[in-house]
């Protein structure tokens, strides 16, 4: 997941074209992490000892590892360590822009850094994103004081349903405390009871359309009510596994009718409004959520 954002970082600065972006992470998919790479990054071996045994497996048809330990450079217990982490993202990304040329690694970690001050990422933030956990990604975005733990709670449950139905690698950005927001469409949803909040998925549509055509599993040839119908669904299945959670807490919720708009709509709020903007396949969608206050939908 580190690539989606920290990609995206490289593309703004003109680093790689869009194209480059999509297709590093589409082939990422179906790779594997060298282990030389992997070697180098842990601070085992040299760049110059990888190249070393590198060099030797043209000449040998055996395994790095074997090479590495019978050189000296590795112990058969860090070969074993190694191997784990061949399916590690944030270095799949990387041994994608060296191998094509676009950086060394020098010059990732030079540009890892500049990322982390542009987005004032402490060195912690960036070992979060790296990781691809879920819930250690989401509290880097969610830190404000402001932001009410429920809803952090809801933020956090949403983004890991985008992995399990939608799409593994979509990026966040800074949830926001807003009091109106408008919106192209929307598909939404209320809950009633203990608390009282307001659950919405909106924007221009194309963010919607993708969750829909993802959890539907079937393809709408334009955003229309159909397509926020299915989006409605996913946030039905989103807001029914909160309700759930909040019941072994004793928090009973009800979940209201979906409100679906496929016209321009603006919701407006007295109170406690946040807005956490989602790109999915670069597509965004915000999540707006209501809690414990008036809000209205003109």
């Amino acid at each position: 997941m580190f690539g989606v954002y920290f990609g995206k970082y490289l593309e703004g600065k003109g680093i790689l074209t869009n194209e480059q972006y999509n297709t590093i992470l589409a082939e990422n998919k179906n790779k594997r992490v060298k282990m030389g790479l992997l070697a180098v990054e842990a601070g085992l071996m040299t760049t110059e000892q990888a190249d070393e045994v590198n060099m030797t497996q043209q000449m040998q048809d055996r395994r790095f590892g074997d090479i590495a330990v019978e050189k000296g450079y590795l112990t058969d217990e860090q070969v074993g360590t190694l191997l784990k982490k061949q399916g590690d993202e944030y270095l799949l990304f990387v041994q994608a822009l060296v191998e094509n040329d676009i950086l060394s690694l020098e010059e990732i970690q030079k540009e890892i850094n500049a990322y982390k001050k542009s987005e004032r990422f402490t060195a912690l933030d960036i070992e979060a994103i790296k990781s691809s956990d879920i819930d250690k990604i989401v509290p880097v975005f969610t830190k404000e004081n402001t932001i009410l733990p429920v809803v952090k709670d809801y933020i956090a449950l949403t983004a890991r349903n985008f992995v399990r139905f939608i799409d593994t690698q979509f990026r966040m950005e800074k949830v926001e405390t807003i009091n109106e927001y408008a919106s192209a469409f929307m598909a939404a949803q209320e809950l009633d009871g203990d608390y009282k909040i307001f659950t919405g998925l909106g924007g221009e549509g194309e963010g919607i359309k993708i969750i829909a055509e993802a959890y539907a599993k079937e393809e709408f040839e334009q955003i229309d009510l159909d397509a926020i119908d299915s989006a409605c669904e996913f946030l039905n299945c989103n807001n029914g596994l909160y309700a759930t959670k909040l019941s072994y807490e004793d928090v009973n919720l009800d979940m209201l009718p979906p409100i679906m708009k496929d016209s321009a709509t603006t919701i407006r709020s007295e109170g406690n409004m946040f807005k956490m903007p989602f790109y999915i396949k670069d597509k965004k969608v915000d999540l707006i959520i209501c809690v414990e206050s008036k809000w209205k939908l003109d």
